[in-house]
């Protein structure tokens, strides 16, 4: 079910996804409303006859958008209920889904198409996957995929409730996962992405595996990168 975030941005949490070493993972979708009256679907989640209606009752979907290459479980789904939307890739992510259609791929420029409604920065350097953080100007939303999680403490047990903790994937606020920290072999071209980001005037952040921040973002994220 969609819930408004703000004015012509909302959200829409999925099911649980399986990773590598069976660690479980909340999704979560955001679809923004541009200028042409088009929407933007960033990281969509399962799709299913119920959030395909709230969809279409918001508009058309006329760009689907996987922010890195990780997260593309459903966007041959999205392409196939909205052909007419171009699909847009992270860097890398059409060499590893040759069996995709992509149109474009995502740079540091906004395309044309969200350019006066949406920012974006790719986040270079890191060896696990290239993530493409993007900032809805209107709402002041920095909205990211996996380089920000924070699951509750208790979400994994056992074994893997200790290596979440040790990773940062839980913890008091969230946090940049410790194996993406160490993942950022080039810290020079992190570094430019981050202060490109940090210079937004944040006031939300979105996650797709933790909860909104609605308060204190642009606090948050300076916290969350000062390791870097």
């Amino acid at each position: 079910m969609l819930e408004t975030l703000a004015d012509d941005i909302w959200i829409a949490g999925g099911p649980t996804v399986t990773g590598a070493g069976g660690f479980r993972y909340p999704t979560r979708m955001a679809l923004v409303r541009l200028a042409d009256g088009g929407l933007f679907v960033w990281s969509p989640v399962a799709l299913d006859d119920t959030l395909r209606a709230e969809v279409d009752a918001l508009g058309p979907v006329t760009h689907i958008v996987a922010p890195n290459s990780l997260h593309h479980l459903f966007i041959a789904d999205w392409a196939a209920a909205w052909p007419e939307a171009r699909v847009h890739a992270a860097p890398g992510l059409a060499k590893t889904r040759p069996g995709l259609t992509f149109h474009a791929t995502l740079g540091d420029t906004p395309d044309p198409a969200w350019a006066g409604t949406l920012d974006q920065v790719v986040m270079r350097g890191n060896a696990i996957t290239t993530e493409t953080v993007f900032f809805h100007r209107p709402s002041g939303t920095v909205i990211v995929t996996d380089l920000i999680q924070h699951l509750p403490d208790d979400w994994f047990s056992g074994w893997r409730r200790l290596i979440a903790k040790w990773d940062r994937m839980t913890g008091p606020e969230p946090a940049v996962p410790r194996k993406f920290r160490l993942a950022f072999t080039n810290r020079k071209a992190a570094r430019a992405a981050r202060d490109r980001l940090l210079a937004w005037p944040a006031e939300r952040l979105v996650m797709a595996h933790g909860a909104p921040v609605t308060e204190d973002a642009a606090g948050l994220l300076r916290r969350a990168f000062s390791w870097l």
